[in-house]
């Protein structure tokens, strides 16, 4: 009789012990800013440094973001493209739709070649990215 009543308890106790082990993920937010502007919309990606943990990543909407991060030090690309024109999706075809012409906004040490990093730490952490643009004053 005791084992039938233990059984279930247990098997609840595994399941939350199991559910609060899966979410080792710290809080990252904060805002980004180009040239003292926020980034209106954008893309923030955090990749371990040692490769040992999962690549994430959010949105940026109105120079804000926040995304669920492991711990440990991160390389941190971002990203914000600007459309500068459209073009056809079926070139050659009268009255075909349009899709935007976009590039990146940001320079490449922000992005593709990121010289950004951050030690995540557990918990909640803010962190501010202030980027500068590449026009020379």
């Amino acid at each position: 009789m005791r084992i039938e009543r233990a059984g279930p308890a247990c098997l609840c106790l595994a399941l939350l012990a199991l559910a609060g082990c899966g979410d080792r993920l710290s809080q990252v937010t904060g805002t980004v800013t180009l040239d003292g502007k926020p980034i209106e919309d954008g893309k923030i990606t955090f990749t371990p440094a040692d490769g040992q943990s999962q690549v994430t990543g959010g949105d940026i909407k109105a120079g804000r973001y926040t995304v669920r991060v492991p711990p440990g030090v991160m390389k941190v690309s971002i990203s914000a493209p600007k459309v500068v024109g459209e073009k056809p999706i079926y070139p050659g075809q009268p009255n075909s739709p349009k899709m935007p012409i976009t590039l990146e906004a940001l320079p490449g040490r922000y992005n593709e070649q990121t010289e950004l990093q951050l030690e995540v730490k557990p918990g909640t952490n803010e962190k501010d990215f202030e980027l500068k643009s590449d026009k020379r004053s």
